[in-house]
């Protein structure tokens, strides 16, 4: 008997399938947390990724509700293949008519670890040509590859000798909202973003201020939030629409409905010394219609006065990558300074690529967490800056 399966386990419950959830190292748990918290069964935590069950309904749900995935994909077959031969077989014995059309268009993707398929451009190759030799067999034509914009994405995993083939239902990475008009240098990642507030532990409970918000990516991600404002909200498509058994009516329920939140009673505000940075934030904000909810402006931190007494403050300040200072440790060491004069009783979290730089700020961090900001390695930190004196709150 040949090893291999397709998903549609009988144990499952009807019209269940398993559903894989991509994000960035580091979010796994947040990212499981909010599908549970959406009705997602048999959650698994992965690396950068979580594997869940759900209906189509779930399926929907997670690309439009939430925050922390890259991508939501559907296995649909895996097998073992031991060379370039049994690969090529395997993924021709998909019926392939049942995703795809002749007058459809269709993509690859292949990520591999294997010591047999190295090469992930053939392996792509080997794929395609599977899919069209099915086609020319049934229909003595194929359907076209479309890399750009195609109907139907397709994933393969290669893990040594185990082979996984998925469906992308997101399409473009779900980090795209669909707000950003315009940016700095080195943007923070929406993903990434959305990660750091819900990891903080921030519940629209307080006051939230960015003091250093570049083009306003945490600033927006937080009142989204606190508005209870899905983050597919958006987006121009998703790729599962163009799926065969897409179901408009139940996605449009879905959009619709989306779960009430509590009132928020609280600010949101940022600031940067750049007024380029001011201006992208400002178009943004507009973009996401968050106008009357986030107050930004031109603002030095080093001379910022809280209006309040306590609050939390996210941000990613300059390290290097976005801005060149001729002394990091300096401007860092004047950070926890100016947090130590002016912002006693606030929760504050920084994140920086480089940890050397960050333990200047002088404050003992509570926390450390090691996250990815694209392919650059970044520390996340939290700082308590208390009333009065605290013995272990500063650095030795």
């Amino acid at each position: 008997m040949r090893d291999r399966k397709n998903y549609s386990e009988p144990e499952r419950k009807p019209g269940h399938f398993q559903m894989i959830a991509k994000t960035f190292a580091g979010l796994e748990d947040v990212l499981a947390n909010e599908l549970t918290a959406l009705g997602a069964q048999n959650v698994k935590k992965l690396i950068r990724a979580i594997s869940f069950e759900g209906d189509k309904a779930m399926m929907y749900k997670a690309n439009y509700y939430v925050r922390t995935a890259l991508c939501i994909l559907k296995p649909i077959a895996e097998f073992k293949a031991k060379d370039d031969d049994t690969y090529y077989k395997e993924i021709g014995r998909i019926n392939w008519s049942d995703y795809l059309s002749l007058n459809e268009t269709f993509a690859i993707t292949v990520t591999t670890q294997s010591n047999i398929f190295t090469n992930s451009l053939y392996a792509t190759q080997k794929a395609k040509d599977a899919i069209a030799d099915q086609f020319r067999r049934r229909f003595g034509k194929r359907p076209d590859v479309n890399t750009e914009n195609p109907d139907l994405r397709i994933e393969i995993h290669i893990a040594q000798t185990h082979v996984t083939v998925l469906l992308n239902s997101s399409g473009e990475s779900l980090y795209k909202r669909g707000y950003r008009q315009a940016t700095v240098k080195a943007p923070l990642n929406e993903v990434l973003a959305a990660g750091m507030i819900l990891m903080s532990g921030w519940n629209a409970k307080s006051d939230f201020i960015d003091p250093m918000c570049g083009s306003g990516t945490l600033l927006i991600e937080a009142a989204m939030i606190a508005y209870g404002i899905a983050p597919g909200t958006f987006r121009s498509q998703f790729a599962f629409e163009k799926w065969r058994d897409f179901d408009p009516d139940l996605f449009a329920d879905i959009a619709d409905n989306s779960p009430e939140v509590p009132e928020f009673k609280y600010t949101i505000s940022g600031s940067d010394l750049s007024a380029k940075a001011v201006q992208a934030t400002e178009a943004n904000i507009a973009a996401a219609f968050l106008n009357k909810k986030i107050n930004v402006k031109v603002q030095n931190f080093f001379n910022m006065r809280p209006a309040t007494a306590s609050g939390t403050i996210i941000t990613n300040p300059p390290y290097g990558e976005r801005l060149q200072l001729d002394n990091l440790k300096v401007f860092y060491q004047k950070i926890g300074d100016k947090l130590k004069l002016d912002f006693k009783g606030f929760e504050v979290w920084m994140i920086g690529s480089n940890a050397d730089v960050m333990n200047f700020v002088g404050l003992h961090p509570e926390k450390k967490i090691q996250l990815y900001n694209g392919a650059l390695k970044c520390s996340f930190r939290k700082y308590t800056v208390y009333e009065g004196s605290k013995k272990d709150q500063y650095v030795e």
